[in-house]
């Protein structure tokens, strides 16, 4: 495979208990990362100065913006608001990609 494609459902592997990343891309407008989070891992509330988009992958999350619940599939994207409380909590084996958006 060339270099410059890459496998999303192969850039993470879960882990038992864990939660994996990959940063794929770092640009002065932006980040995109690659998760996978293990069934029960998650990210306690928090704030981000940037807008992001989340991408699942595989599995299912329950995303928390401002106290909305949203439960996402795979195939499905949400956009988290900049300087919006969120959190994010598996509900199954999960992966997902992530982009900041920073201008």
């Amino acid at each position: 495979m060339p270099k410059n494609i890459i496998k999303l459902s192969e850039i993470v592997q879960y882990q038992s208990g864990a939660i994996v990343s990959k940063e794929i891309a770092r640009k002065p407008t932006g980040t995109v990362t690659a998760f996978a989070f293990a069934n029960g891992q998650g990210l306690s509330e928090h704030t981000a100065p940037f807008d992001a988009i989340v991408q699942i992958l595989d599995g299912q999350a329950k995303i928390t913006i401002s106290g909305e619940e949203h439960i996402l599939s795979a195939g499905e994207i949400i956009v988290m608001p900049a300087n919006e409380p969120h959190s994010l909590t598996s509900l199954s084996d999960f992966k997902m990609l992530l982009t900041m958006i920073k201008s």
